[in-house]
């Protein structure tokens, strides 16, 4: 585990490449997937405020190793979509999403947050994933079949805080 991990809520300019860095050394995601997350932190830079998307950034010795995105959804009351959490592929297993995500859902809850939906694969390669949130109090709460491609569903999992 590491203990010097520090966390900023501000984007920066040179965190479009930090964030791409950060999800190709996963080999997780899909190559279309890259850019749409590039993009949203790019969203933010230029619309500042304005953007519906909220960034968690995680640090250690000064670089960017892990983030999460998450936003309200619109006409609910209280309700969060968690968009991405990713952690660098060189400091996962140490503690940093636990971490990232804990200051995450404290964030949510002063910004009014009842409830954070996370969504993932149904396949094999993000079995750990999915126990990831389960041991974060998610539960599962569906799956469509086949959503992402077939064979490749979406799972649904749902926080809710007291």
């Amino acid at each position: 585990m590491i203990e010097s991990v520090t966390f900023r809520r501000e984007v920066r300019p040179s965190d479009p490449d930090s964030v791409r860095e950060i999800i190709e050394s996963t080999g997780f995601f899909y190559d279309f997937e890259v850019p749409v997350a590039v993009e949203l932190i790019e969203d933010k830079l230029h619309s500042g405020d304005s953007c519906d998307y909220e960034f968690l950034f995680a640090e250690v010795s000064g670089k960017t190793i892990a983030y999460t995105c998450f936003g309200p959804i619109a006409c609910t009351e209280g309700s969060f979509d968690l968009y991405w959490i990713v952690t660098h592929h060189d400091f996962r297993g140490k503690g940093i999403g636990r971490k990232l995500i804990d200051e995450t859902h404290r964030i949510i809850r002063e910004m009014g947050g009842r409830i954070v939906i996370a969504e993932t694969s149904s396949t094999e390669k993000y079995l750990p994933t999915r126990r990831f949130y389960e041991s974060l109090g998610y539960a599962n709460e569906g799956m469509i079949a086949d959503f992402y491609k077939q064979g490749d569903g979406k799972v649904y999992f749902v926080k809710r805080f007291k």
